[in-house]
């Protein structure tokens, strides 16, 4: 079977470059492969109750599936060129934020409106911040919600499904170059192609250095973020988060001048485990629908490492560590901010004990058994920091889940129109190395769709 466009992968970048071809031309043959679920289908089975942790199922509801990892983390897109990725490098800032709010616009009309749209222009929390050491990133953020979000990527699916061709549960094993496009194989069978768009994600990063390897595309060492992820009342970050909803906070520890910084902030959210290659991992997400929401606000606090030569599998390394809070928890780990300071193992008794209910179920340990000892310092140092224009942050009922790591594929070396060596072969998305949150992978999805549809 031939098809014009084949995309490989339905997150983000997957299912915009898909809208945009199809709203480009009614003529073109475009099929998406997915290796998880459709949208209804994605249901994470730990319900606290009857299931506590993870199962490990053959495809992770919260990482794959139609939408993606962004699907059930809380519907944030930050429009920005502060952060989120160096999509700008090689489109261009104006370009960029063109696109970003382009795809503002589509998820607004999609059952987005309503949503508020968040700014940190003209706040007066970037000078508190700065007296204080840290730095507050410039950014518009839209807040879909994750129930929001959901309707939204329903929506665009119900308008895709007639004019593409999807198939889900299906894992691309490879991409073979031809004479004349592409030939994409599964287990049930090869597929050709004029053009293939790759937009595999986060989780799709082994398989993205593998495949890298095979067709001889050029890649660079990337980092890998690894940290904890805090929950607290909400209270305490209300005047933070009422205002700006998610602020992203960069801080410069003493010690070892290391950057660490906080990421997806979930006002009156909810802790989640995900699954990443059989690695148990943190994150959160938050709802729109306050009759959904909880008492306690959560972030995560991360510490970005970078590895030079001869190094290269920075992937494998946050990989090595998250094993390790798996193998002393059976999955996520919890312990209060007063007992890592104290150098003591958090317990049951003293969970309960605190004025924080989590909203995860995770196992009572000792991080310090798990961390690097250079980023718990930064971590703790940041923590501290926040105290002083969120007080309250270092109380020690504060809780800290581990690990979160946030894995970013080998940068693949691309030129201007997103395009590797090979002609009408794209890579976009997360999974390029050049993307790293919902905006940007979403707008580098419009951008390549219109680089095929003007060809």
């Amino acid at each position: 079977m031939r098809y014009d466009v084949i995309i490989i992968g339905a997150g983000p970048g997957g299912i915009f470059s898909a809208y945009e071809l199809v709203q480009g031309s009614r003529d073109l043959k475009v099929a998406v492969f997915e290796a998880g679920r459709p949208l209804e289908q994605r249901k994470c089975p730990i319900d606290g109750v009857r299931i506590k942790s993870c199962i490990s199922c053959p495809s992770c509801a919260i990482m794959n599936g139609f939408g993606g990892a962004g699907a059930f983390s809380d519907g944030k897109y930050n429009i920005t060129n502060d952060f989120g990725g160096t999509l700008y490098e090689h489109i261009g800032r104006e370009t960029a934020l063109e696109l970003m709010n382009y795809v503002d616009g589509i998820n607004v009309s999609h059952g987005g409106d309503g949503t508020k749209m968040y700014s940190t222009a003209g706040t007066s929390l970037k000078k508190t911040c700065m007296q204080n050491k840290l730095k507050l990133l410039d950014a518009s953020v839209r807040h879909l919600g994750t129930d929001k979000n959901y309707i939204v990527l329903e929506n665009i699916f119900n308008e895709l499904k007639d004019r593409v061709d999807f198939f889900f549960m299906t894992p691309v094993a490879g991409i073979e170059v031809l004479d004349q496009g592409y030939r994409v194989r599964t287990a049930e069978g090869s597929y050709e192609c004029d053009k293939c768009i790759v937009s595999v994600g986060r989780s799709g990063s082994k398989w993205m250095e593998r495949t890298c390897r095979e067709l001889d595309i050029p890649t660079m060492s990337n980092r890998v973020d690894i940290g904890v992820r805090v929950e607290l009342p909400a209270e305490i970050f209300s005047h933070l988060t009422d205002e700006l909803y998610e602020s992203k906070i960069v801080y410069r520890t003493e010690k070892f001048e290391d950057k660490v910084r906080t990421f997806c902030m979930n006002p009156y959210g909810s802790v989640v485990s995900e699954n990443t290659n059989g690695i148990i991992t943190v994150n959160g997400h938050s709802y729109e629908d306050k009759s959904l929401q909880t008492n306690n606000t959560n972030f995560a606090l991360l510490v970005s490492k970078h590895f030079s030569e001869p190094f290269k599998d920075s992937n494998g390394y946050g990989e090595s560590i998250a094993r390790l809070s798996n193998m002393l928890g059976g999955g996520v780990l919890v312990q209060r901010f007063g007992d890592l300071v104290r150098g003591r193992r958090t317990t049951q008794k003293r969970m309960n004990e605190g004025f924080v209910t989590p909203t995860l179920a995770a196992a009572p340990g000792d991080l310090s058994l798990v961390l690097p000892k250079r980023i718990l310092d930064g971590i703790v140092e940041m923590i501290y920091a926040l105290d002083k224009i969120a007080p309250g942050t270092a109380n020690d009922d504060t809780l800290l889940y581990g690990v979160e790591v946030k894995f970013y594929n080998m940068e693949v070396a691309l030129d201007e129109k997103l395009e590797t060596k090979y002609k009408g072969l794209y890579i976009i998305g997360d999974g390029s190395g050049v993307t790293h949150s919902l905006s940007h992978a979403s707008a580098s999805g419009v951008f390549v769709a219109r680089q095929i549809l003007g060809k």
